[in-house]
C-alpha cells in the first residue's frame, strides 16, 4: 500500500513538474515590458510599453480596447499580440482604461468621443518621449474600438495604419445582429426568438427616448438589468455610427487591415467590410480565420475549460491559426509604408 502511494505521489510531481515547464515556456514572450504613465482627459492613465528585446523597434502600436473594464494587458492575453508586433519591429502602448486597475477617472463615462480624446492623449505623450519610437504609428483597434478610431485618424496626420480586429458599423444594428447570432446559436424556436425581439424593441425604444435608468429598471427583470452607470454608457452611445469618422478620414489613404472570425457572434464581419470598401476603396484589406469575435479558436468559447487551461498554459494557442503571422505581415507591410 505505502508503495502504490509513493508511485502516486512520484507521477503527480512528474506531472506537476511537466505542466509548469509547458506553463513557462508557454508564457515566455519576446518582448520586454516597463509601466509608463501618462495624463489623460480623466486623469493619469497607467499602462505598459512593451518592445523587441533588441530595443530596436522602429514603429509603435498603439492598442484601442473594445468594451468593457480593460486592463492594460487583459490579464496577460494581450501578449501574443505585443510579441507579434515586436517581431514586426514594433514597441506597443497599452493602458488601463479609467477606472481600472491604478488609471483614474470611469470608463463608464465616456463616448466615443471621449475614448478619442483619450488615444488623441496617448499619442501625444509618445510623441513627447524620446524613447519611444514613433517613426510610423498604427492603432490597433478592437470590437467598439472601431467607432474610436475613425475619429482619430481623421483629425490626425501621424498615424500611418489601422489594423480592425472585429469592429462593428452602427451601435444599434450591431446589437440586433449580436441577439439573433445568440439566439441562432441557443437554437431558439419562433416563440423564444419573438420574445426576446420584442424586449429588445422595447429596450431600444426607452434608449431612442432618453429614458432615466429608474423608468428602465422599473419595467425590467433585475436578472436581465444592466448597472445604472451601464445605462447611462449605453445611452451616451447607442447612436454610435463609424460611417461619418470613416468617410472623414477617407482623403487621408490610410491603410486599413480588417481581421475578423468566420464565426463571429458579436459583428456583422460582411456588413463591416461592404461598408470598409465602401467607404475607404483600396485603402482597406480584409483577413477572416476560422475564429470567433476575439480571434480566438471556436472551441476556446465554446467550452470554458478549455480557454480556461489554454489561457494559463499557452496563451498562443488561444489565437486561431494564422492571426499572429497576418497580423505581423500587416505591421510589416505598414511599417514599409511609413509616414
Amino acid at each position: 500500500m505505502r508503495k502504490t502511494i509513493v508511485r502516486v505521489l512520484v507521477v503527480l510531481t512528474v506531472l506537476a513538474v511537466g505542466l509548469g515547464v509547458v506553463t513557462v515556456a508557454g508564457n515566455d514572450f519576446r518582448f520586454t515590458r516597463r509601466e509608463v504613465t501618462f495624463g489623460g482627459p480623466q486623469g493619469s492613465l497607467v499602462g505598459v510599453l512593451t518592445e523587441p528585446r533588441g530595443g530596436d523597434a522602429r514603429g509603435l502600436v498603439v492598442m484601442v480596447h473594445g468594451d468593457g473594464p480593460v486592463e492594460a494587458t487583459q490579464g496577460g492575453l494581450y501578449s501574443p499580440w505585443f510579441e507579434a508586433a515586436a517581431d514586426a519591429g514594433f514597441a506597443t502602448l497599452s493602458w488601463s482604461k479609467p477606472g481600472v486597475g491604478r488609471s483614474a477617472g470611469d470608463w463608464l463615462d465616456q463616448s466615443m468621443a471621449d475614448r478619442a480624446a483619450e488615444v488623441d492623449a496617448a499619442l501625444d505623450w509618445a510623441h513627447a518621449q524620446d524613447d519611444v519610437p514613433t517613426g510610423t504609428v498604427v492603432l490597433w483597434a478592437a470590437s467598439q474600438g472601431g467607432w474610436v478610431f475613425p475619429r482619430v485618424v481623421a483629425d490626425r496626420d501621424d498615424v500611418a495604419g489601422v489594423v480592425a480586429v472585429g469592429t462593428a458599423v452602427d451601435w444599434l444594428r450591431q446589437g440586433r445582429f449580436h441577439l439573433l447570432a445568440g439566439l441562432d446559436d441557443q437554437g431558439a424556436d419562433d416563440d423564444e426568438r419573438a420574445r426576446a425581439v420584442a424586449e429588445s424593441d422595447r429596450v431600444r425604444d426607452l434608449l431612442e427616448r432618453g429614458a432615466s435608468y429608474d423608468e428602465y429598471a422599473t419595467t425590467t427583470p433585475e436578472a436581465d438589468r444592466m448597472t445604472r452607470d451601464r445605462w447611462g454608457f449605453v445611452l451616451r452611445n447607442v447612436h454610435a455610427d463609424a460611417t461619418e469618422g470613416l468617410r472623414a478620414m477617407a482623403p487621408r489613404g490610410v491603410p486599413v487591415h480588417l481581421m475578423a472570425g468566420e464565426h463571429d457572434r458579436n459583428v456583422d464581419i460582411a456588413e463591416t467590410e461592404r461598408v470598409y470598401r465602401d467607404l475607404l476603396g483600396d485603402h482597406v484589406t480584409v483577413s477572416t480565420f476560422d475564429a470567433v469575435h476575439s480571434l480566438a479558436r471556436p472551441v476556446v468559447e465554446d467550452v470554458d475549460v478549455v480557454g480556461a487551461v489554454t489561457a494559463v498554459v499557452r496563451p498562443r494557442a488561444l489565437l486561431a491559426p494564422g492571426v499572429l503571422d497576418d497580423y505581423r505581415s500587416a505591421l510589416a507591410s505598414m511599417g514599409r509604408r511609413g509616414w
